[in-house]
């Protein structure tokens, strides 16, 4: 009895103490109320919406601390069916920017208002940590052909420039971590007057929801934790078995080992845009380095069936292939404001990690991350678990190798109302690149507790890896789309066989026997270029085109090659047009272009 009442009285004090002065890490900023100030929108957004700045304090747990602006945007919803409570969303990265994401989000939850909130720190917060001395540093080590891990110094470089440039403006940088992230959420719906909403976090932002949904119990109706990144995943150890694990699920895991030794051996040369200064340079990747790309590019679900047959070719030697993947990260690079993903990184991540010396690549990612922790010194955050006892839809992509399902899954069981739905042929995402995912989050959304029918199948739909052999390989389609002027050869020969088809038509009606082989070379001629044109249109995803064509073009090939043979021999006969010798160049031409280069 005497050990109930002394509980009792611990829990009574304790609930007092809480009610005083707030939750963990918020003490000095419970006794003031949010304020907000209307700001114009940083980037197209749907009419009708509205944005703004969320006045908070830099660091909750200082008292004084200056105070910063973290942008959001509200979409209030028209329907007549409007809901009373919004979805509020926040992108990943961290440093991943939010607000283009309202249109999109707003489509996918029309009967309710959208909240999409930036994380403090982004680009369209104030301040905003940018950070592109260490881009510039990680594009300076991929110039050279050894390992990043070899040479880090122009990543630490990088790194102290964009330290002393924050301390310069005053910028303390222990106050942009997950728990703060979080904190400026539940702030944000009690300054917008709203009694409940719904949380969508996705990958990083998963964790900041979490943590949003564990602070304010009451505000929180339902969490939807797309491409789930639980705290108790050691990420960066988990890396390399993670997209192992992905490559083996796509058929490729065997071929990428090779692939990976070959270029750690020999690496290979590139020309790519800078992403600062978007001029050319070269670059010299390894196999870590071509790994790291790899990893990044899985994300796509678009790219993820191209694997297996990418990463056999590579291994094979063939380095063009890579180059739509190379390009890709310049962008990549200028898509996250680094700073804030630093800040985040070297407190909530990277201490949790052992970084021990495994078999496989070195991934750059991790390599750049703790030599930019090493050289920033933050101190490391309680790493405690949040857990939340509202309604949970968590969503894992099957080719996810970031967040890959097995540990969302895993994770799910956790938390006390979850549900975990795994969607085929999906990567990192879920709700970005699947008509079922959005279905399945609007059912959750209309009855968070109804365990009923899905909408739709999470399994169905799956496109098929792209084996080796499945496409001729080629890097011609990509130059095409970066250089137009390169598909001119077809299109000449195209229109020069349907004049050669007509005119030898006229020619054979007023002239019985003479013309057939000019109006045959012609048809031919477009019979290939028809074929040629169905079999491009027939592919369902055009990313396939990025390193290969359907390999029925090599056969629809031979029409060519018969229309311009009989071309020859129209133009050499007897009393031909001198014009007739036009088909015979166009001819000859595109064969050479065909076979000698797109084909090649």
């Amino acid at each position: 009895m005497r050990g109930w009442r002394g509980a009792a009285v611990t829990a009574l004090m304790a609930a007092i103490v809480t009610a005083l002065i707030g939750s963990p890490g918020a003490a000095h900023a419970s006794a003031r109320a949010a304020a907000t100030e209307e700001r114009p929108c940083p980037v197209a957004v749907p009419s009708g919406t509205t944005c703004g700045y969320l006045l908070v304090p830099e660091r909750r747990d200082v008292p004084g601390s200056r105070t910063i602006r973290v942008g959001y945007a509200v979409h209030r919803s028209t329907s007549p069916d409007r809901r009373a409570d919004p979805v509020v969303y926040s992108s990943g990265g961290p440093g991943s920017p939010s607000t283009q994401l309202t249109g999109f989000l707003t489509r996918m939850s029309p009967d309710r208002d959208v909240i999409v909130v930036e994380q403090r720190g982004g680009r369209h917060s104030q301040p905003s940590l940018s950070c592109p001395e260490v881009v510039r540093g990680l594009v300076e080590t991929l110039k050279t052909p050894k390992a990043t891990a070899d040479e880090t110094g122009p990543i630490t470089e990088g790194a102290l420039a964009c330290q002393s440039r924050y301390q310069a403006e005053k910028i303390d940088l222990r106050g942009y971590r997950t728990d703060e992230i979080a904190a400026d959420v539940v702030e944000l719906r009690t300054a917008l007057g709203y009694e409940q909403w719904n949380l969508i976090g996705v990958s990083y932002s998963t964790r900041s929801m979490l943590e949003a949904a564990a602070r304010d119990p009451r505000g929180t109706r339902a969490v939807v934790l797309d491409s789930f990144l639980p705290s108790q995943v050691n990420w960066y150890d988990d890396a390399v078995p993670a997209l192992r694990a992905t490559l083996t699920k796509l058929g490729a895991g065997a071929r990428f080992d090779e692939m990976v030794a070959r270029y750690n051996a020999h690496p290979a040369a590139y020309a790519t845009k800078d992403p600062l200064t978007r001029m050319r340079i070269g670059v010299r990747l390894t196999g870590d380095d071509i790994a790291t790309i790899i990893g990044e590019a899985a994300h796509e679900t678009e790219v993820a069936p191209l694997l297996p047959a990418l990463v056999d070719a590579l291994a094979d030697g063939r380095v063009e292939l890579l180059q739509p993947l190379l390009d890709g990260v310049g962008d990549a690079l200028t898509s996250h404001d680094w700073g804030l993903y630093y800040a985040v990184q070297c407190q909530d991540e990277v201490p949790f990690n052992a970084f021990t010396t495994q078999s496989g690549p070195r991934l750059f990612t991790g390599v750049a991350d703790t030599a930019v922790c090493a050289a920033w010194n933050l101190p490391r955050s309680s790493g405690e678990a949040a857990t939340t006892t509202a309604p949970v839809l968590v969503l894992g992509g099957q080719y996810d190798p970031t967040t890959p399902p097995e540990s969302a899954r895993q994770a799910a069981t956790a938390l006390p109302n979850a549900r975990f739905t795994e969607f085929a042929g999906i990567g990192h995402g879920v709700f970005l690149s699947s008509d079922c995912g959005r279905r399945t989050i609007a059912a959750f959304l209309a009855d968070p507790t109804a365990a009923g029918t899905a909408p739709c199948d999470p399994g169905a739909g799956a496109p098929s890896p792209v084996r080796p052999g499945d496409l001729h390989l080629t890097s011609a389609p990509y130059r095409m789309s970066q250089s137009p002027v390169l598909l001119a050869p077809v299109g000449i020969f195209a229109l020069a066989a349907a004049v050669q088809f007509l005119a030898g038509l006229v020619t054979l009606v007023r002239r019985r026997g003479h013309g057939l082989l000019p109006s045959l070379a012609g048809l031919a001629g477009l019979a290939f270029a028809g074929l040629a044109a169905l079999s491009l249109t027939r592919v369902s995803d055009d990313t396939v085109f990025a390193i290969g064509l359907p390999p029925a073009i090599a056969w629809y090939g031979l029409l060519a090659v018969v229309s311009t043979a009989l071309s020859i021999i129209a133009a050499f006969r007897l009393r031909s047009a001198s014009s007739e010798i036009i088909p015979v160049v166009t001819g000859l031409v595109l064969l050479t272009w065909l076979y000698g280069w797109v084909l090649a």
